[in-house]
């Protein structure tokens, strides 16, 4: 894939990328897990990598390992092409921050991945402010999946955010 200047968007037309899929370091999270685990079944033309903590489904079409040290974490973002997380601020922001496409499935109160559903607000306003792509379920993850080669950076944000940016950050704190 040809190198693109810092702020370029990405459009990934090559028939390889690499995709990790990281959950955060809160608990384990085996419905994003499994859905990508099986998504990668068939798919030879790309590689993934899957942090997937504590959780008690294993994926047999990626590799794996339950927990990564800051270091590991860092080299394993930063040789992604692509990110696909639980909708966790700080992931959503080091991928903006860092110019990579995100899909982030929120953890869900319902399913008991975690207490609220802090993690459906942080998708809904970041996908309507379009600096993420709207997945809510497995269903639209899926269907984003089997597109991901289209799939572009919404926004760029660099070190210094820009006013929009951080006001809306700030409103999210009110």
């Amino acid at each position: 894939m040809a190198s693109l200047a810092k702020g370029e968007n990405k459009i990934y037309r090559s028939s390889y990328m690499k995709i990790f899929v990281t959950i955060g370091t809160y608990q384990p999270f085996d419905r994003l897990i499994e859905v990508v685990d099986k998504w990668f079944k068939n798919r030879n033309d790309i590689e993934g990598f899957a942090q997937i903590g504590g959780g008690t489904y294993l994926p047999q079409n990626i590799k794996y390992q339950r927990v990564l040290s800051e270091k590991e974490f860092n080299e394993k973002f930063d040789e992604a092409d692509f990110i696909v997380s639980h909708a966790g601020m700080g992931t959503i922001i080091s991928c903006l921050n860092k110019n990579k496409p995100i899909l982030t499935l929120p953890r869900m109160a319902k399913f008991d991945e975690h207490v609220n559903d802090h993690q459906l607000a942080n998708a809904k306003i970041f996908s309507e402010k379009e600096y993420i792509y709207p997945v809510f379920d497995e269903h639209e993850l899926l269907l984003l999946l089997d597109n991901i080669k289209d799939i572009k950076v919404l926004k760029i944000v660099n070190d210094y955010a820009d006013d929009a940016l951080i006001g809306f950050l700030s409103s999210l704190c009110d």
